[in-house]
């Protein structure tokens, strides 16, 4: 029972520290897409959305522009997935 409990403990920590690094990523991605003002695609949910970066709230969200829509805005969570030219 102890290990079992154990290895549920050792699982979550490292499900933490991915999530936290996962994060980072996306952060460093997302700014040097502003910074660049060149367009990112994001992939949520199997869907794709395409535009330039106006504001990045980390691990909260970003709100992206296109010439379709002046605001957009996509949880950090719901991410799976970002292509940068």
């Amino acid at each position: 029972m102890r290990t079992i409990l154990l290895a549920m403990v050792l699982a979550g920590a490292a499900m933490t520290a991915s999530a936290s690094e996962s994060n980072k990523s996306l952060e460093e991605a997302f700014t040097a897409a502003q910074a660049s003002k060149r367009g990112v695609t994001l992939y949520v949910n199997g869907q794709t959305v395409v535009g330039a970066i106006t504001k990045i709230e980390p691990g909260k969200y970003v709100e992206l522009r296109s010439q379709e829509f002046s605001k957009i805005v996509v949880r950090w969570e719901s991410i799976d997935g970002v292509a940068i030219p």
